[in-house]
C-alpha cells in the first residue's frame, strides 16, 4: 500500500474510491492549494509535480473522499440552483 495524492474534482472522488479498494491511502487536495506549487506553464507534468510537493507539506489540508450518494446529492443541488 502507498499514499496516492490527487487534485480534488468530481472524477478524483471516483478514482479515490477505486484506489482505496486496492488498499492504498488516497489524499485529495483542493485545486486552490495546489496552484501555488505550479512552477511553470500549466501542463500535466507540472501539475503532477505540484500535487506531489503539496501532498508532502505537513500542514496541508485534504478533502474527504465523497461517497457516490454524496456526489449524486451535490449534483441534484447544483442542478436545482441552475433551474431557479
Amino acid at each position: 500500500p502507498c499514499v496516492v495524492a490527487l487534485e480534488a474534482c468530481g472524477g478524483a472522488h471516483h478514482w479515490a474510491r477505486e484506489i482505496s479498494k486496492l488498499g492504498h491511502t488516497v489524499r485529495l487536495i483542493p485545486p486552490a492549494y495546489v496552484k501555488p506549487f505550479v512552477k511553470r506553464q500549466k501542463n500535466d507534468a507540472a501539475d503532477a509535480e505540484a500535487i506531489c510537493e503539496a501532498a508532502q507539506r505537513p500542514g496541508m489540508r485534504f478533502v474527504p473522499v465523497k461517497t457516490e450518494t454524496q456526489q449524486a446529492n451535490a449534483l441534484v443541488f447544483r442542478t436545482r440552483d441552475l433551474l431557479v
